[in-house]
């Protein structure tokens, strides 16, 4: 009963913590999200690589919602932008396919934006969300009590056929990212592993990043990791044990860069591998 009641508190707990609206996509607000591949690294004359992506109380485990996957961005090898195949959704996942003809590393990111906001009209409070294109065509300038927030989301994970590469991984400059000082797909158990997080091309610093190892349902405690970024953006990871990790950082400012929109909230998140020795 005793450990009943531990993992069941531990689960509610989850939940409420990921119910603050930390920068995830619009559709998936409440949780954590992820994009899950069947092989990190493959090697091979083109082979296939299946993904499952979702947002859920606990990471790795399919128990809320599909992630939409209208913003999928799958950067090849070579820089050049592909196509997922046999994408599909579900209720509780969308899956989709991805052969990887190059040899090389692959960036697989869902990338998403948009505003929220609140204001008054004729003493009624109005809430109002939708992307930055819109945002001055349908929220009054001069709107009652305006408050406004521009969110932007990255969710990625990364796949290497063959010998890693670095074109890929190449930041775009746009919202909070990875730029990795430690290849993603070259993590070893023992070995620190060192990351740096740009906000707009820029080093992120301050930025909190929270670590987690999969497999949460089936121990007792969490044992996430907190850390925070020094002042070049860094941050060095020593990790528990082989397997997937869930990595996310978040960053808020006052730099959205569109009128009338003051706070800036940014959200990274990976699906990474480490290997045992």
């Amino acid at each position: 009963m005793d450990l009943f009641l531990s993992k069941t508190s531990q689960r509610i707990g989850l939940a409420i913590a990921a119910c603050i609206p930390l920068l995830a996509p619009l559709d998936a607000l409440a949780h954590r999200q992820f994009i899950v591949p069947t092989s990190t690294v493959v090697s091979g004359k083109a082979p296939w690589v299946s993904f499952d992506a979702a947002a859920a109380s606990d990471v790795f485990f399919f128990d809320h919602v599909a992630m939409n996957l209208n913003d999928l961005v799958i950067t090849a090898a070579d820089g050049s932008t592909v196509k997922a195949e046999n994408q599909s959704t579900g209720k509780l996942r969308s899956s989709f396919d991805l052969r990887t003809e190059l040899t090389g590393t692959y960036r697989i990111a869902v990338v998403s934006s948009g505003i929220n906001a609140s204001y008054k009209e004729n003493g009624t409070t109005k809430r109002w969300r939708g992307t930055a294109e819109t945002f001055a065509k349908e929220v009054p300038a001069n709107a009652e009590e305006l408050q406004a927030s521009y969110n932007q989301g990255r969710v990625e994970t990364f796949v290497t056929n063959g010998k890693p590469s670095t074109t890929a991984l190449n930041a775009t400059g746009k919202g909070l990212e990875l730029s990795p000082i430690t290849h993603p797909n070259d993590l070893v158990v023992g070995e620190t592993a060192q990351f740096r997080f740009l906000i707009d091309g820029k080093p992120a610093a301050g930025a909190k990043v929270t670590v987690i190892a999969g497999g949460i349902r089936y121990r007792q405690k969490l044992d996430e990791q907190i850390l925070t970024t020094d002042g070049d953006g860094r941050v060095s990871i020593n990790w528990q044990g082989a397997g997937l990790y869930w990595i996310q950082a978040n960053l808020s400012d006052s730099k959205s860069g569109i009128p009338g929109v003051k706070d800036r909230r940014a959200s990274y998140v990976a699906t990474l591998e480490v290997m045992p020795q």
